[in-house]
């Protein structure tokens, strides 16, 4: 019996080979998306899962009250790891993370740069990272010993041991190479080649006890049996006891690995984060899966005249209806299985593409049963929802009407056929106006004003000798043609590294917390950046030497302060009395997307980490740049010369939401494309099914033209069903996703008439080919008798 079905399926399908194609290429299209959407939510639903202690380790997060809202932050002082680790004995490890930092490292003659941080003994305890080379009690104990990858041990010494080697660090400290670590997996958030002993940071000075510096990572592995929540409320006072500047702060654990997925907090609470973006993108690979199976089910119930006696006849000889159902899900399976085989070939060849699009390194384990227990479970799913209509539909014809042939309702006002191609344009539409409001928001932030001048302007890290011969090298620069104006900052400017809501000022409200960010810089701020200036002056050490502790505020900042005459006030930080002699515009230094906060630019007393300088745009990029590198390379001999363009960096405040366009972007377009596949198909069936009516009109004297709007009138009708239902619903949808940023557009009627225009254009051009086909053929032939 099975082997019979098996062979009327496969007749069934070289019978009619078009439609199969149709059937084949709609189904392997949606399950070629869904099964690249699940590879890419796998990968981050994986991230950091590897871990063998991931239900105990925790990382430290502080709460904050904050003009009436609840500030949640993951960044923590240097001193709190060290006093967990004392003053609560549920806690069986902490380590200190101290971010990761870029530095030149030499053995011999080879100088490479690598990326890696510090670390306390304890995060190899904690943490899975395993050793290849090296004792894990032992690696980290000396504080000049280092830790290092497999990528680092390759790029330094190639195919020597590595143990027991030494590396000199920025041409200072000498390390000794006490383990090799495997490199860590794409699908982690630790990214780095090479551990120092925290030991190292305090041998420096950089280790402290202030409290009220937040600047590095703590994790915390709770010992086996401790209740999680029962240790919450013992952690929360723990900043009130030692931080007596901050009594209402109060600290908590967050399991890390929730921290990927959802690291979005709002008023204290955790309302989502990457995991929002993995629930859209899943319920986008069920829509574009479900769009292919209507597809399915359309096709396959158009074309139930063709199978209509052969189910009268099974019926007549006593074939049961469980039986046909049992055959016509076994075809659609068969079709299903077909097309997830080309669906797999798709995958494998895009996957590379896909993976650069999402910016990870995603890769399919081929050799796991489990990947393809998974296969196997959607393909049958798959055949199963978009046969299970058609077998229904086509198993419950009665024999004695199907055998007289007299069971078609073409013209029914209302079909599951036409409810299924308005959910499929319905969803089309809304994906194109998703696409539109997304593209123009995107468009709208990054035509922006910025209140600085972006180009011809770059940062260079301070490094090696740089610091030592700053003044040597800035002044090399301004005497070449190369560069009009040069300063030194801690942060390049379109981003700020430091912040406090300690800043004092005369007449400040001591409940006031609101946070103020701070950039430094010692001289011609303004001028190297093109800030506007709306009152005093720039930054001038030659003339003003007492500038270096003068201050420059932004207009949020004025206002925040209150002050009526800015210009020689005094706003005090860190123990410094800051003198106010200059205000700027407001101007984007942070997210785009958002309003721009209170910022304050302190002078040369402060902190330094880069450079920036403005090129001369009277030559070419190429010329300034080369002059620059070598001024550098004269100067700063052992490090290679890096640079970075600040249009390019701001550039990069727009990737995810640039990356959502593209995605929205290519499954809108796949979805338009299964859409118009199946409309192809039925226009194609049902013009082949009026072939004889079309003959007698041309006939009795019909124009192609009104014969092609008699059989595309339906089918756009539909089209419009679709815009009607799609609107509320694509306006709900796009203005919620608006809300989250606080500079955004308005929604314009337009973005859906557009949306409507498209849909009913394609809609068109899709069935009118058929039509005109049908239109334009002999009616000699439709009209003469078989």
């Amino acid at each position: 019996m099975f082997k019979n079905y098996l062979k009327i399926a496969w007749r069934n399908l070289l019978r009619n080979k078009s439609f199969s194609l149709l059937n084949i290429v709609g189904l392997s299209m949606g399950l070629a998306v869904t099964t690249l959407i699940l590879i890419w939510i796998n990968f981050e639903v994986g991230v950091d899962q590897f871990h063998d202690k991931k239900d105990r380790i925790y990382q430290v997060y502080n709460e904050y009250p904050i003009d009436g809202e609840i500030w949640t932050w993951n960044s923590t002082p240097k001193v709190m790891g060290p006093t967990i680790e004392k003053d609560y004995p549920d806690v069986e490890a902490v380590s200190r993370y101290f971010y990761e930092n870029t530095f030149l490292f030499s053995n011999d003659e080879k100088n490479i740069k690598s990326t890696g941080t510090m670390v306390d003994p304890s995060f190899l305890k904690i943490f899975t990272f395993p050793l290849i080379e090296g004792n894990v009690d032992t690696v980290l104990e000396d504080v000049n010993s280092v830790v290092v990858t497999q990528k680092f041990a390759q790029k330094m010494f190639g195919d020597e041991p590595a143990v027991g080697q030494i590396v000199t660090m920025d041409n200072d400290d000498s390390f000794k190479v006490t383990g090799i670590l495997k490199d860590p997996p794409a699908n982690s958030e630790f990214d780095f080649e090479f551990l120092i002993p925290w030991a190292y940071l305090k041998q420096k000075g950089y280790d402290d006890n202030n409290w009220s510096n937040n600047s590095i990572a703590t994790y915390v592995l709770l010992r086996e049996g401790v209740n999680y929540d029962v240790f919450s409320e013992k952690i929360k006072p723990l900043r009130k006891t030692y931080d007596k500047a901050s009594p209402d702060m109060v600290t908590f654990l967050y399991p890390y690995k929730r921290s990927h997925l959802y690291s979005k907090f709002e008023n204290g609470k955790e309302v989502g984060g990457l995991i929002d973006r993995i629930r859209l993108f899943g319920v986008i690979a069920i829509i574009v899966l479900v769009i292919a199976c209507i597809n399915f089910m359309n096709l396959s119930t158009a074309r139930s005249e063709k199978r209509a006696k052969e189910v009268g006849v099974r019926k007549v000889v006593g074939a049961r209806k469980r039986a046909l159902v049992a055959q016509f899900l076994g075809e659609s399976i068969m079709i299903s299985f077909l097309a997830s085989a080309f669906a797999l070939l798709t995958v494998l060849l895009v996957l590379p593409s896909f993976s650069e699009l999402v910016n990870e390194e995603l890769v399919v384990d081929w050799l796991n049963p489990r990947f393809w227990s998974i296969v196997v479970g959607v393909m049958i799913f798959t055949g199963v929802l978009a046969g299970s209509y058609p077998a229904l539909y086509l198993s419950s014809f009665n024999p004695s009407t199907v055998l007289k042939g007299t069971f078609y309702k073409i013209n029914t006002l209302i079909t599951p056929r036409k409810i299924l191609v308005v959910i499929q344009f319905s969803v089309a539409i809304i994906l194109i106006t998703a696409t539109i409001v997304v593209k123009e928001q995107i468009d709208n932030v990054q035509n922006r004003k910025l209140g600085y001048n972006k180009d011809n302007l770059v940062y260079v890290q301070m490094e090696g000798d740089i610091e030592k011969n700053y003044q040597v090298i800035k002044s090399a620069l301004l005497e070449s043609s190369a560069a009009v104006s040069v300063s030194k900052t801690n942060s390049p400017i379109t981003e700020t590294w430091s912040n406090s809501w300690n800043f004092q000022w005369k007449g400040k409200d001591k409940e006031d917390k609101t946070l103020v960010h701070r950039l430094v810089a010692d001289d011609a701020i303004i001028k190297t950046m093109g800030l506007q200036l709306v009152e005093g002056r720039d930054f001038d050490l030659n003339k003003y030497p007492t500038d270096s502790t003068a201050m420059i505020l932004n207009e949020s900042a004025v206002k925040l302060m209150d002050f009526k005459n800015p210009i020689g006030e005094v706003v005090r930080d860190d123990g410094i009395d800051w003198r106010v002699v200059g205000v700027i515009k407001d101007f984007v230094f942070n997210s785009p997307f958002q309003k721009i906060e209170p910022i304050v630019i302190e002078g040369a007393k402060a902190w330094f980490t880069m450079i920036h300088i403005k090129m001369n745009n009277k030559q070419s990029i190429s010329d300034n740049l080369a002059t620059i590198e070598a001024i550098f390379k004269k100067h700063n001999p052992n490090y290679p010369f890096n640079y970075d363009f600040i249009d390019e960096g701001y550039a990069q405040k727009f990737v995810d939401e640039k990356r959502t366009e593209k995605l929205a972007s290519l499954f809108t377009l796949l979805t338009i494309l299964i859409s118009c596949l199946g409309l192809f198909g039925l226009a194609s069936y049902m013009a082949e099914n009026r072939i004889k009516e079309i003959g007698i009109r041309k006939v009795l004297g019909a124009s192609v033209s009104r014969i092609t709007t008699l059989l595309s009138k339906d089918f756009l009708k539909l089209v419009l069903i679709s815009l009607v239902i799609a609107t509320p619903i694509s306006w709900y949808t796009t203005n919620r996703w608006l809300q989250e940023f606080a500079y955004r557009i308005d929604i314009s009627w337009w973005f859906f008439g557009l949306a409507g225009i498209m849909a009913l254009g394609l809609a068109f051009l899709t069935v009118s080919y058929q039509a005109i086909k049908a239109a334009k053929s002999n009616p000699i032939k439709s009209l003469r008798t078989e």
